[in-house]
């Protein structure tokens, strides 16, 4: 696995990253600068003195640490094949991870790209049109016969961990809320989130947020299939048409989860690293779209 090899095969470095060469050298600058404020140290310890690399580090250069932490974001491959690609030792593949993966969730926030992550610090001053979805990611079942109970989605008959996602017209994410455990319903982190929105807006949710509303904005949702009755044809027109807006949220999670790291089972036990990579392919998500916007689809 070498990085200029790889970077002169924009097919093979998109498929390796999930970025073609400008999305990766606007994210450049920043992880540099991020990386050479870093407060640790690769072995986990307190900075004496600014970040000056390792002299005989395999990687030798920011953008080889950068394409590093991309690659295994993208691929999620296991660590040991992760380090015999890039030459190294599964301990140290584990330690580049760690060190380089909240370097990359600080340059995307200082981009501005990377979500919200409180609701009283999101500010939106018009009003649009926005939709929210949760989404679950399976998880290894937990040791603790207390956690297996927690953590276990009777739906997904797994153990899995949730977010709820908000996203904009643009499809940009806005806003996730904590990671929580996947048995916790759709509508209850919801609440718990205190969603604000600008009056006039429109929230586009499933029926799985059945109540669920907001003062002053329009809240839109299929209307569910009375018990023993079908739904009129007039039912079944509005429903469509509110499908034909709300899916794009699905796409959002569809383009979110083109990292593999929150599509696969997650394999890391390293507390808060569930709820960091959500954030980071967030905040990928959305500056590959400031490069590759996505069609705005109105509502009728």
């Amino acid at each position: 696995m070498n990085f200029q090899n790889i970077a002169n095969k924009p097919r093979e470095f998109l498929a390796m990253t999930g970025f073609n060469m400008d999305e990766f050298c606007a994210l450049l600058p920043w992880f540099e600068k991020e990386l050479s404020e870093s407060k640790y140290t690769l072995e986990g310890a307190m900075r004496k003195n600014k970040h000056a690399g390792y002299k005989n580090s395999i990687f030798q250069t920011i953008e080889e640490k950068l394409f590093f932490i991309l690659v295994y974001f993208k691929q999620y491959t296991t660590q040991s094949m992760l380090a015999m690609s890039f030459k190294i030792s599964q301990p140290k593949a584990n330690k580049w991870i760690h060190f380089l993966a909240p370097i990359l969730q600080s340059a995307l926030s200082e981009m501005k790209v990377a979500p919200c992550r409180d609701m009283e610090e999101l500010s939106l001053q018009e009003a649009s049109v926005f939709a929210h979805d949760g989404t679950e990611r399976p998880i290894q079942r937990p040791k603790d016969k207390k956690e297996q109970k927690k953590f276990y989605s009777g739906k997904q008959k797994s153990h899995t961990v949730k977010n709820n996602i908000l996203a904009d017209i643009n499809c940009k994410v806005i806003f996730i809320t904590p990671t929580v455990e996947g048995k916790k319903h759709d509508k209850k982190l919801a609440d718990e989130s205190k969603y604000k929105l600008p009056k006039g807006s429109m929230l586009l949710q499933d029926t799985g947020y059945q109540g669920f509303t907001l003062e002053g904005v329009c809240v839109l949702q299929p209307k569910k299939k009375p018990r023993g009755k079908e739904l009129s044809q007039e039912d079944k027109d509005y429903n469509r048409e509110i499908s034909q807006v709300r899916v794009r949220i699905e796409h959002v999670i569809s383009g979110i989860k083109r990292y593999r790291i929150v599509k696969d089972k997650c394999r890391n036990w390293l507390k808060g690293f569930k709820d960091v990579v959500i954030e980071i392919a967030c905040g990928l998500h959305n500056l590959r779209l400031e490069f590759r916007p996505w069609e705005k689809i109105e509502l009728r």
